[in-house]
């Protein structure tokens, strides 16, 4: 079974940056999405940013601006760069890759902890 291994979490003070990474554990086939999500205590798991196969980009409007995300295709890893952390910005941030239609999966990562002090 396949896992995603992510690292890239930690504490850091508000406007600070850190880059998060996710990748797999094994082979897989070429995701078609690849995404990061943040849950903060006591909240619902929400989308932070998607990319797909073909680079397209999404953000959710709270981070629009402040965050990147992008992918190595060779290595099926995603990457967020977050800059200008705020302290709502804490959350454990988890990855997702999506791949639909032949060799289908939808994998999650483990999570990390993202902690950013006022």
């Amino acid at each position: 079974q396949v896992q995603l291994v992510e690292s890239g979490g930690g504490l850091v003070q508000a406007g600070g940056s850190l880059r998060l990474s996710c990748a797999p554990s094994g082979s897989i086939f070429t995701p078609n999405t690849m995404a990061w999500y943040r849950q903060a205590p006591g909240k619902q798991r929400e989308l932070v940013a998607t990319i797909t196969s073909g680079g397209s980009t999404n953000y959710s409007d709270s981070v629009k601006g402040r965050f990147t995300i992008s992918r190595e295709n060779a290595k099926n890893t995603v990457y967020l760069q977050m800059n200008s952390l705020k302290p709502v910005d804490a959350a454990v941030y988890y990855c997702n890759v999506v791949r639909t239609g032949s060799f289908a999966y939808d994998y999650w990562g483990q999570g990390t902890q993202v902690t950013v002090s006022s």
